[in-house]
């Protein structure tokens, strides 16, 4: 589900890049913070840091081998740099990092409460904890409609479907942080479209294979495939079988202080 780091740059790289601007604006980190990026992926929110805050160092976590190395490759700048960890054990002492931000990985963790501890750890205090997670059951456009068409073929599909994640509906990453003991704990949904050229450019991606609407469209046979492609694209915009196209997108985004 996470092991091809080019699928997934095209699968959800493109909306990284578009909601990255607007969760470091909601962070409120300074210039020449050292930050702990969590699930960093293939390095859309670093980047975002490095371009905005040139004075910061970026450490980047993930527990893909493949994103590690593919970030790394992509990124040459040495204030950036990509490990594989585990959120749930972070090999840094405390108080290392000045903040701590998550980019659409928060939810994917195993046991959240434990993560977030870590991240308590090994954040200053002061420093701020923020993480943004889509809101799938609400307005994720491009995967709403997928699973819609999913499960209309299918409903034992509904298994799968994101839209049941934890932490992915209003109020429940706030619930989160202030369990935590975090301070000043706000939430605010980040609001973002992104444009596909084609339906082909939105349809393509899924069949790499990458997160659980990928996984989904590599278990079906040929056949199952091709039907649920025409499926999703008739749930799609009327322009997107012809043409360019957007689809808007809501993350919640929270923010907590370690006291």
């Amino acid at each position: 589900m996470f092991a091809n780091a080019d699928g997934y740059e095209l699968f959800m790289g493109r909306w990284s890049r578009v909601l990255a601007p607007a969760l470091l604006e909601f962070a409120r980190i300074d210039d020449g913070w050292h930050i702990l990026d969590v699930g960093s992926g293939t390095g859309s929110l670093a980047l975002e840091i490095a371009k905005r805050k040139p004075g910061c160092r970026i450490t980047g976590i993930d527990p893909s081998f493949e994103y590690v190395a593919y970030a790394s490759r992509r990124i040459s700048n040495p204030a950036i740099l990509f490990e594989v960890g585990n959120a749930h054990r972070i090999a840094h002492p405390a108080g290392q990092f000045d903040a701590s931000l998550s980019l659409l990985a928060f939810n994917f963790v195993s046991d959240p409460h434990q993560a977030l501890s870590e991240l308590k750890r090994v954040t200053c205090p002061g420093g701020y904890i923020c993480a943004a997670v889509w809101d799938y059951g609400g307005r994720m456009d491009m995967l709403r409609k997928f699973w819609n068409a999913a499960v209309a073929l299918d409903p034992g599909a509904e298994a799968a479907d994101e839209r049941h994640m934890s932490l992915c509906c209003a109020g429940e990453l706030r619930q989160l942080w202030t369990e935590a003991g975090l301070a000043d704990v706000e939430e605010q949904p980040l609001e973002i479209t992104t444009a596909f050229k084609s339906f082909d450019d939105y349809w393509q991606p899924f069949l790499a294979g990458q997160g659980p609407a990928g996984a989904h469209v590599t278990r079906l046979s040929p056949e199952r495939r091709l039907e649920l492609r025409e499926k999703t694209k008739s749930l799609l915009p009327d322009h997107s079988k012809s043409g360019s196209f957007e689809l808007a997108a809501r993350a919640w985004a929270v923010r907590g202080i370690v006291p």
